[in-house]
C-alpha cells in the first residue's frame, strides 16, 4: 500500500521545508543554504543545514537527512501518514486514499517523458530551416542564444502533424489518446491536429522542474496572441507559475520575487540579470499562484505592463489577495510607464533601470486606498462616506485580526487627513474687500513682524502648491518643461499628492493663460507664465518660507538666476533618474486608461 508519487511530490513541492525547519530550529543564511543548532542532538557549533532548493535537510554532526515528511515524523514523533496528513493540512491539499497500485501516476509519468519528447522536438525545430521567422523574432527582441537555450524556447511548425507523426516514431507504443491528454492534440470533425502550429513555444514546468505543457506565441497575425496547454493530468495552470523553478534560488537568495504578466517579461528580465521574476499563465494572479510565490518571498512584486489591461490585473490581485494576508505576508505594486511592459523596460535601460522601478515598489494597503480615492468623486458628504464604506468593506475581507484592524485603522486615519478641509493660513494674505477698502481709505496698516512657526511655514508651503497645481491644471503645456521638479515637490497633504500625480500622468487640457488668478498677476505672455512657474516651482521645492500673492512684491532677477541654478542640477544623471522612476511610480495613477 502506497500514496501516489506525484501526490508526494506536490506535497514537498507546496510546503516550505525551511518554514516547517524553522519552527524548532533557528536558522540563518549560510550562502544559498540555511543553518542552525541540530535538533536530534547537542551542539554549540552549528551543523545542521537546510537546503529549500533541493528540499532536505543535512546534519554533518549527526548524519540526520531527510525532507519536510521524515522533519515532522522525527520531531513530533508521528507516524508517516499522520506527518503527511499534517503537512498536506497546512498545503490544502486533500490525502488521496492508499493504493496497491496507481495506474493514474502511471499515466502521469508516461506525460512527463512524452511532453519533454515534444520540448526536445521544438528546440530542434526551431534551429532547423523552418524556423528562421522565429528566430529573426527573438532577434528583434534581443533574445541572444545563451536565453533561449536556458530557458528551452522552441517553435512549431505551421503543419497540421508533424509533432504527432515524430512522437509516435520516438514511442512505437504511443497512443492518440496520450497525445490528447498531454494537451499537444486537438480533435475537430474527426480528424486530431498538432495543437500548436506557427508559434514560438515556451516550456512550462512543476516546482520540481519537470515539463508538465508549454505556451505558444503566434508570430504573424492571428488569434489567440498565446496559447495555452489545456487542463489535464499533469497541466493545471492556475496552480503553477511559469519560471518558477529558475526563479526560486534567484528569489531566496536576492530576497525579491517579480511577478510579471508575460513569457516574454521573463525572459527579458532575465536577459538584463533578473533571474527571479515568474508569470501566471494568461490568467488573473490566482490564490494558489500567491501561494506559490509566499513560499519564496513575504512581500512579492506585481510588475504588470502600464496599461488598462495591466492595472486591472494588478487590481484583481490585490482584492484577492486580502483574504490570504497575514503577519510577514503581503504584496507591492509598481507601475511601469504607460504603455510599457517589463521586456521593454529591461532592454532600454537594462537591469539599472529595472531595479530603479522597484525601489518605488508600494505596499498593499496602499495601492487599495489609492485606487478607491480614484474610483469615484469625493466632492459630497454622501460620497464621502461611501468611500470610507468601501474601504471597511475591504478591510473586513481580511482574516488575520490583527492585519485586519491595523488596516482599517491606517485606512480611515488616511481617509480623514484627505478628506478633510484645509484650513486657510490668511497670515500676509490680504482680505477679500482689499481692493474696496484700499478705495475708502487706502490700504490697512501692516501688521507687525512675528516669527513664524513650522506648521505656519509649512501650511503656507501647501498653500502654494495648491495654487502653482491649480495653474499648472489650467496650463497644461507648462508640464512638459516642468516635469522632473514637480515630480519632486515635497507634498504632506494627500489630495494635493493626488492632484500631481494626476496631473504629471493625465496632463488635463487648458487654456494657456487662463486662470493663473492670485498666484501671478501681470502676465502678458506664455513665456512669462512659463518663467515665473519655474521660479516659483523651483523656490518652493527647496524652502519652506516661500509665500506668492498678487501684492508681494518679487525680486525676479534673484529667483530667475535661482531657478537657473536649480535646473541646472537637475540635469544630474542622478537627480534625472530618480525623477525618472518617481514618475513611474505614479504611473499608477492612470493605468486604468
Amino acid at each position: 500500500m502506497s500514496l501516489p508519487p506525484d501526490f508526494l511530490d506536490d506535497l514537498r513541492a507546496r510546503t516550505g521545508l525551511a518554514a516547517v525547519v524553522g519552527r524548532r530550529v533557528k536558522l540563518t543564511r549560510a550562502g544559498r543554504e540555511l543553518k542552525g543548532c541540530c535538533p536530534f542532538h547537542n551542539e554549540k557549533t552549528p551543523s545542521f543545514y537546510v537546503n529549500e532548493d533541493k528540499g532536505f535537510y543535512h546534519c554533518f554532526g549527526c548524519g540526520a537527512h531527510g525532507d519536510a515528511i521524515r522533519f515532522v515524523m522525527e520531531q513530533d514523533g508521528l507516524p508517516f501518514m499522520d506527518a503527511v496528513k499534517a503537512l498536506a493540512a497546512e498545503a490544502g491539499l486533500t490525502v488521496p486514499e492508499m493504493r496497491r497500485d496507481d495506474p493514474e501516476a502511471q499515466k502521469r509519468a508516461g506525460l512527463y517523458e512524452v511532453m519533454e519528447a515534444a520540448g526536445d522536438w521544438y528546440r530542434a525545430q526551431l534551429q532547423a530551416v523552418g524556423g528562421a521567422d522565429a528566430r529573426a523574432y527573438l532577434d528583434r527582441r534581443q533574445v541572444r542564444a545563451p536565453l533561449v537555450a536556458q530557458f528551452g524556447l522552441g517553435f512549431a511548425p505551421d503543419s497540421r502533424d508533424a509533432l504527432s507523426k515524430a512522437l509516435k516514431a520516438k514511442f512505437e507504443t504511443l497512443e492518440p489518446a496520450q497525445l490528447a491528454e498531454a494537451g499537444l492534440t486537438g480533435e475537430a470533425e474527426g480528424r486530431r491536429y498538432d495543437r500548436f502550429r506557427g508559434r514560438l513555444m515556451f516550456p512550462i514546468h512543476d516546482p520540481r522542474g519537470k515539463p508538465v505543457g508549454f505556451g505558444g506565441r503566434i508570430l504573424g497575425d492571428g488569434e489567440p496572441k498565446y496559447l495555452n496547454s489545456p487542463e489535464g493530468p499533469i497541466f493545471h495552470k492556475g496552480r503553477l507559475l511559469y519560471n518558477f523553478h529558475r526563479a526560486a534560488p534567484a528569489a531566496r537568495k536576492s530576497g525579491r520575487l517579480l511577478v510579471v504578466e508575460g513569457y516574454m517579461d521573463v525572459v527579458g528580465l532575465a536577459g538584463a540579470g533578473l533571474m527571479e521574476a515568474v508569470a501566471p499563465l494568461g490568467t488573473a494572479l490566482t490564490e494558489e499562484q500567491m501561494q506559490l510565490a509566499w513560499k519564496l518571498v513575504p512581500e512579492p512584486v506585481l510588475a504588470f505592463d502600464g496599461d488598462g489591461a495591466g492595472m486591472r490585473a494588478a487590481s484583481r490581485a490585490a482584492t484577492r489577495a486580502l483574504p490570504l494576508i497575514g503577519p510577514g505576508r503581503s504584496l507591492r505594486f509598481v507601475a511601469l510607464p504607460k504603455g510599457q511592459d517589463p521586456d521593454d523596460l529591461a532592454r532600454t535601460g537594462g537591469k539599472a533601470a529595472v531595479e530603479a522601478l522597484l525601489a518605488t515598489a508600494i505596499p498593499l494597503e496602499r495601492f487599495l486606498f489609492e485606487r478607491e480615492a480614484e474610483a469615484a468623486p469625493l466632492d459630497t458628504p454622501e460620497r464621502r462616506a461611501d468611500f470610507r464604506q468601501r474601504l471597511k468593506a475591504l478591510a473586513n475581507e481580511i482574516a488575520d485580526q490583527d492585519v485586519r484592524r491595523d488596516y482599517l485603522r491606517t485606512w480611515l486615519d488616511r481617509a480623514d487627513a484627505l478628506l478633510r478641509p484645509a484650513r486657510p493660513d490668511r497670515a500676509g494674505v490680504a482680505p477679500r474687500n482689499f481692493e474696496r477698502r484700499r478705495g475708502m481709505g487706502g490700504p490697512p496698516p501692516i501688521p507687525p513682524a512675528r516669527p513664524e512657526t513650522r506648521a505656519a511655514a509649512a501650511g503656507r508651503q501647501e498653500q502654494t502648491c495648491a495654487m502653482l497645481l491649480k495653474t499648472l491644471s489650467l496650463n497644461p503645456a507648462l508640464v512638459d518643461d516642468l516635469v522632473e521638479p514637480l515630480a519632486e515637490l515635497a507634498l504632506e497633504t494627500p489630495s494635493l499628492m493626488l492632484a500631481r500625480d494626476r496631473l504629471i500622468v493625465h496632463q488635463p487640457p487648458g487654456e494657456l493663460l487662463a486662470g493663473h488668478g492670485a498666484l501671478f498677476g501681470g502676465i502678458k505672455s506664455p513665456d512669462q507664465l512659463r518663467a515665473k512657474v519655474a521660479s516659483a516651482l523651483a523656490s518652493v521645492t527647496e524652502s519652506h518660507h516661500i509665500q506668492l500673492s498678487a501684492d508681494e512684491p518679487r525680486n525676479l532677477e534673484t529667483e530667475e538666476a535661482f531657478a537657473d541654478a536649480f535646473l541646472q542640477q537637475k540635469q544630474r544623471h542622478e537627480q534625472r533618474l530618480k525623477a525618472q522612476e518617481r514618475l513611474r511610480r505614479l504611473a499608477i495613477e492612470s493605468g486604468g486608461g
